[in-house]
């Protein structure tokens, strides 16, 4: 079983989830702690000899250290880059809470000292027509870490999804800055408003880095707060 599980969610789509979370893989590797990260709804994804692959999947089962098959990590992959429970309508298929959840349950059965199960998009992206994947950490009994994607608007989008996050029951266990437009004016305050408007450790805030790494980005990162 998992013993420390996280779920991710972003501020938006294209904040930087799948990089954030394999720094924290990468973070979690370094404290000696196997660990695996989970993608369990991906949208945009090629057609391989071997079924339909995410980049982003992939990517957290290169940082993982306890190696699982890409069924477990990413059960649910969607051909084309769109809201998932479009894509999944175009592709005939049907996105329903229970199954993803059963689908993640059935992972973290594997044992593990860290997990993380990344979202999709922002907080409220519709499964259906009944249910959001705002409803997935709830029915995991997940702590949620928020990668705050730090442009032009960050302020505004980090308060909103933190308090649909209260407003949902569950915890912010914590939540990291990560820094997306490097021309932006004024981040460094953008960040300092947060920190103080935010009721939750700030695990990191990372750079705009040219070495765009994984192991790059864990040198600014810390977990001790959550663990």
């Amino acid at each position: 079983m998992a013993k420390h599980k996280f779920f991710i969610a972003g501020t938006d789509t294209d904040v930087g989830k799948t990089f954030i979370s394999q720094a924290l893989l990468e973070v979690a590797k370094q404290r000696e702690m196997s660990c695996f990260g989970l993608k369990p709804i991906a949208a945009g994804s090629v057609m391989t000899e071997e079924g339909l692959r995410n980049e982003d999947a992939l990517k957290l089962m290169q940082s993982s250290s306890v190696k699982l098959t890409y069924q477990q990590v990413n059960p649910i992959a969607l051909e084309r880059a769109i809201a998932p429970h479009i894509a999944a309508k175009a592709e005939g298929k049907t996105l329903d809470l229970q199954r993803i959840s059963g689908f993640c349950r059935g992972a973290m059965m594997n044992r593990a000292d860290f997990v993380l199960v990344e979202g999709a998009g922002g907080w409220r992206v519709p499964l259906n027509n009944r249910e959001t994947l705002a409803e997935l950490p709830k029915a995991l009994s997940l702590p949620v870490i928020l990668v705050v994607g730090v442009k032009l608007g960050c302020i505004s989008h980090a308060l909103l999804t933190v308090e649909a996050i209260n407003r949902d029951g569950l915890t912010l266990a914590g939540w990291v800055a990560n820094h997306i437009d490097p021309e932006m004016e004024a981040s460094e305050e953008s960040v300092a408003t947060l920190q103080s408007a935010i009721n939750a450790p700030l695990l990191g805030v990372v750079p705009y880095l040219l070495d765009k790494t994984p192991i790059a980005a864990s040198r600014y990162l810390q977990l001790q707060q959550i663990l």
